[in-house]
């Protein structure tokens, strides 16, 4: 992380008057970048009027923005998917701070996402996969949501097959099938009362969260092994629940 502003300082404060001229630069710097909240030079450049760079992961949330918001509203379940996208990328406190901005950013349509996306080819698959995995977070993918990420796919350079087998992680899967998994991978039946798949979902949730590993000392791997049990399992929920009408 950069200070740009504090670094500006420091080095003005020097050239004017030597060493107390640039502790006094680097502190009013300082002030000014914790107010403006920059960390990097980039952010100094778009306070200034500059381009805007968008490195990968504001880009991705730039489109989750955008697409969690495609429908004309974000449900709670595609903010809890982002949260969990966060994770699993394993984002500091001023990465998250940049990602919501981006996110909140995204869902207002302004950014033109072409260009960078046809300068991402490398990154197409996590990029799209997050895509379909934040649109599957409500249980079932809207046309428009649809329509969405496969134009992305093809800024991208991807065909439009290899896209959509990026939805159910390269294999497609029945609606009857996707069910009886759903109903496995919770534990409980067909026959199981409301009260009892809620039960089994949430118990299910507090074991495997990735939140229970923080300040464990866990591998990056088992971060990322909860956070796609939990996503996981909100899928899973989501088909049962709309399965059994509650």
């Amino acid at each position: 992380m950069i200070w740009p502003s504090t670094v500006l300082g420091a080095v003005a404060g020097f050239a004017i008057a030597s060493i107390p001229g640039g502790l006094l630069g680097a502190l009013l710097g300082q002030v000014v970048d914790r107010r403006l909240r920059m960390a990097s030079w980039a952010q100094l450049r778009e306070r200034l009027g500059g381009p805007a760079q968008t490195d990968d992961d504001q880009l991705l949330f730039l489109m989750l923005g955008r697409l969690a918001k495609c429908d004309g509203r974000v449900l709670p379940q595609h903010i809890e998917q982002v949260r969990l996208e966060m994770q699993r990328l394993r984002l500091d406190e001023v990465a998250q701070r940049r990602a919501i901005e981006a996110f909140s950013r995204g869902k207002t349509g302004r950014d033109n996402l072409r260009t960078p996306l046809r300068s991402q080819s490398r990154n197409a698959t996590p990029l799209l996969s997050a895509c379909w995995r934040v649109a599957n977070a409500a249980g079932r993918v809207s046309r428009t949501e649809r329509e969405l990420i496969l134009l992305w796919g093809t800024w991208l350079g991807v065909s439009v097959h290899a896209n959509e087998s990026l939805r159910t992680g390269g294999q497609s899967m029945p609606v009857s099938s996707a069910y009886q998994q759903a109903l496995r991978l919770l534990g409980v039946t067909a026959q199981s009362e409301r009260a009892e798949i809620k039960r089994a979902y949430r118990l299910l949730l507090s074991r495997h969260h990735p939140d229970k590993l923080q300040g464990s000392g866990a591998s990056v791997d088992q971060v990322r092994a909860a956070t796609d049990k939990t996503r996981e399992l909100h899928q899973a929920y989501e088909v049962v629940r709309k399965r059994h009408g509650f």
